[in-house]
């Protein structure tokens, strides 16, 4: 009988991304918010991964993990950013079945490998503050790049194997996401086929592929604070906790924000508290994250000071 009543159905090919459809009155406003939003993120991202890599200073393990972070931030947010400009600024809210399930591909991967990589950072502040005569020994370059090559595998392995599953699914009826994105709850809901397997895997995948990071960030922070709080002198505290706490801030804002997410009931009165927080952990958390490292680092600022002095003095 239900295979009958879906084949009464038209097969859904496009879905309709509601987004903010309901505040109409403020689509130019939102439109400039949000590429502003944008360039900023782009363009703070941007300069912390050249004076990475321009700056010999900037050639170690931490500052590597940086560059690596900066650069999941731009192509995390021109995922969803773009999208959304275009919607804004031409009123046509559609997107094809296939665009979502890209979308949602690269969405779900970067997820997945910002988890591992901020493991990764905290792994490698544990070891400076922590074991800090085996650092150099433990956090060589081959180790470093084979932490960021697993990060992104991790996250990438995780998505194709939930997209290989949630392309199959058959989309009939309604083609409405009351979102700004493709995220694969609201895709579940829509579809008419079993959608049980697909449930299953992404609580599966989802624990066994950002559970250990956090698990590892969580006891790293943990064994940090301990090794911090027993050194003895006042400033010799304030200076191992200022080479952690910029990474700590945005650690905890990602978490903090994703949990929230994903913890929340997905009722219709909470769904604009469901939006905002989406928003916050996808369009906030890239642009702010270069401003929290930047202002917080004596040597980011020392290195901008420079560069701006070399762009006045020889223009």
């Amino acid at each position: 009988m239900a295979d009958s009543a879906w084949g009464n159905q038209t097969t859904v090919t496009e879905f309709i991304l509601l987004g903010f459809g309901d505040l109409p009155d403020l689509q130019i406003l939102l439109f400039l918010l949000f590429l502003v939003i944008y360039m900023a993120t782009i363009a703070g991202n941007s300069l912390v991964m050249v004076l990475i890599v321009a700056d010999q200073h900037f050639h170690t393990p931490m500052y590597f993990f940086l560059g690596n972070l900066s650069c999941l931030e731009i192509c995390y947010t021109s995922t969803i950013l773009p999208r959304i400009l275009a919607s804004l600024l031409t009123g046509d809210r559609t997107i094809s079945v296939s665009g979502c399930m890209t979308q949602l591909y690269f969405f779900g991967g970067l997820v997945g490998t910002e988890c591992s990589l901020l493991a990764a950072m905290s792994y490698d502040r544990y070891l400076a503050i922590c074991k800090p005569l085996h650092y150099s020994a433990l956090m060589t370059t081959r180790f470093c790049l084979q932490l960021a090559a697993g990060s992104w595998l991790n996250g990438f392995l995780a998505s194709s194997i939930i997209i290989s599953l949630a392309s199959q699914l058959i989309f009939c009826g309604t083609n409405k996401i009351d979102h700004f994105f493709c995220d694969l709850t609201p895709i579940v809901k829509l579809s008419c086929s079993n959608t049980r397997l697909v449930t299953l895997l992404d609580i599966v995948l989802s624990s066994v592929f950002t559970l250990p990071p956090f698990l590892l960030t969580l006891s790293s922070y943990v064994c940090i604070i301990t090794t911090i709080l027993r050194i003895p002198s006042t400033a010799g505290r304030q200076k191992a906790f200022s080479t952690c706490s910029s990474h700590l801030i945005v650690v905890t804002i990602f978490y903090g924000t994703l949990m929230i997410v994903y913890m929340l009931p997905n009722t219709k009165r909470l769904r604009d508290l469901h939006k905002f927080f989406s928003l916050s952990y996808t369009v906030l958390t890239p642009m702010i994250n270069p401003l929290i490292y930047s202002l917080r680092n004596k040597e980011v600022k020392e290195a901008l000071r420079k560069g701006m002095w070399k762009c006045v003095s020889h223009p």
